[in-house]
């Protein structure tokens, strides 16, 4: 649709200008304001599969590359510590975070005896959700999100998954083995693959529902420059023409949302759905019945896969990890033999950092919370010292001419169902920018790290 392509090509442009990255000499990240809550985020760069549609830092595992790594990160962790960080909920991705179980374990151990933390969200891989796996993440994981993407085995043959993680049957037997393990298990799903017709994406749905999951992520696969031309040469050129039609699909089946048609009241419509939406791309699934620990650590929300909706800035350790804190963000070194040197050495190891324009930031807060399914005019207002009228007239006047808000009051937005679609499109060029902003980290590995990557990969 227009509005898609508008927009698509709008947030492009925004994220060429100010997503690049400039050199800097800051060893540390900025401390903590008072009062104000962070999440941390921990980046695990080893993978048994490089998978051709990841643009995250990632190189084949080796165990004599990543049990130093694992090390290492310990050790930067207890740099936030000395710069005065607590945190309260700690995400852990990849890469593999779960590729050696042991060394994740005694780092989520020292993050609980260092912090405040409440829950731990895991990123990982089917071929892991195994008897041996899962005893030593209860209960110190509390949301597992498994690395699904398709439950068809055409598919998992294309992206080169079939042969490591087992087919489409086997790992959905595997989602319905380990899910009890954990307060929430995350289906991690792709859709809109050039080999996705309609009949396949309903039949993953349809095992979602069946892996009893208690949380979906459908992701819009995302062809950003670095990652395009192996998608191409594995599965296909991308066509986002029927991503929408996709989505309405997946949002119909899953929440009993029917596409184009306006609820009587915000939020009546897809109210008898087997989920429910956690964001424009995450599903909470309704049936689940947590015990009152399990609730209090949920909360309301239910944990979700975009820990930037919750926590708004957040350090970043670990080679690749991504820092946003104030106005700035700081992106890591990539080379994992420059991350090691740099901790060994007592520093940390930004290779680079961006900095916002209040303009940007208002964006940024503007995106992220309505992709939350909710902006909180209030808090806009007392953070940046004007309405969001004011402040974003286009980008208000835009989404409003469209008809992507169902509410627009004094206190706040929220979105109707076209709004939730042309949120996951301003998401998935966000992310697209983000890859590019990776790629320009990327570009300065050398040697082996450079052929491990660009090469052969062996």
């Amino acid at each position: 649709m227009f509005s898609e392509r508008l927009l698509s090509s709008i947030v492009r442009e925004c994220t060429n200008q100010y997503l690049k990255l400039d050199p800097t000499t800051e060893t540390r990240v900025p401390a903590p304001v008072p009062g104000q809550r962070y999440m941390l985020y921990m980046h695990v760069p080893f993978c048994e599969r490089l998978c051709p549609y990841c643009s995250f830092n990632r190189f084949p595992f080796a165990e004599d590359r990543a049990r130093p790594y694992f090390a290492n990160m310990r050790k930067e962790m207890l740099m936030l510590k000395d710069l005065g960080y607590d945190f309260d909920s700690v995400y852990i991705g990849g890469g593999t975070p779960t590729i050696l179980l042991d060394e994740l374990c005694d780092t989520i151990d020292l993050a609980r005896e260092t912090f405040s933390i409440r829950e731990v969200s895991s990123e990982t891989n089917p071929n892991h959700l195994i008897p041996s796996y899962l005893d030593k993440l209860q209960g110190r994981v509390q949301r597992l999100s498994v690395g699904v993407q398709s439950f068809d085995d055409g598919l998992l043959k294309q992206m080169d998954r079939y042969e490591k993680y087992g087919s489409g049957e086997e790992i959905l037997a595997r989602i319905q083995d380990a899910s009890p393990y954990f307060v929430s298990m995350n289906a991690d799903m792709i859709f809109n693959f050039p080999a996705q017709t309609e009949d396949i994406l309903i039949r993953d749905i349809e095992k979602v529902i069946e892996s009893n999951a208690s949380q979906t992520t459908f992701y819009p696969l995302m062809a950003s420059p670095s990652v395009e031309r192996s998608l191409a040469q594995t599965v296909g050129k991308v066509d986002y023409v029927r991503e929408q039609k996709f989505y309405e699909i997946i949002c119909e089946l899953l929440t009993d949302e029917l596409p184009g048609v306006a609820p009587k009241t915000p939020g009546a419509q897809g109210e008898t759905g087997l989920f429910e939406h956690g964001s424009a791309w995450t599903f909470n699934r309704r049936d689940v019945h947590p015990t009152p620990a399990a609730a209090a650590v949920a909360e309301d929300r239910g944990m979700i896969d975009e820990y930037v909706v919750d926590y708004e800035e957040y350090p970043a350790i670990g080679s690749g990890g991504i820092t946003y804190l104030g106005s700035s963000l700081y992106v890591n070194t990539f080379s994992v033999v420059d991350y090691n040197a740099a901790i060994e050495r007592g520093s940390m190891s930004i290779m680079g950092k961006t900095t916002f324009s209040k303009k940007q930031r208002m964006r940024y807060r503007f995106m992220m919370q309505l992709f939350g399914l909710r902006l909180d005019k209030r808090q806009f207002k007392r953070d940046f010292g004007c309405s969001v009228e004011r402040g974003l007239p286009a980008e208000m006047a835009f989404m409003a001419s469209v008809g992507a808000f169902a509410t627009n009051n004094d206190e706040e937005l929220t979105l109707t169902a076209k709004g939730r679609y042309l949120m996951v499109v301003m998401m998935r060029q966000f992310f697209i920018g983000v890859n590019n902003l990776r790629d320009q980290a990327r570009a300065a590995l050398t040697g082996d790290e450079r052929e491990l990557i660009f090469g052969a990969g062996n």
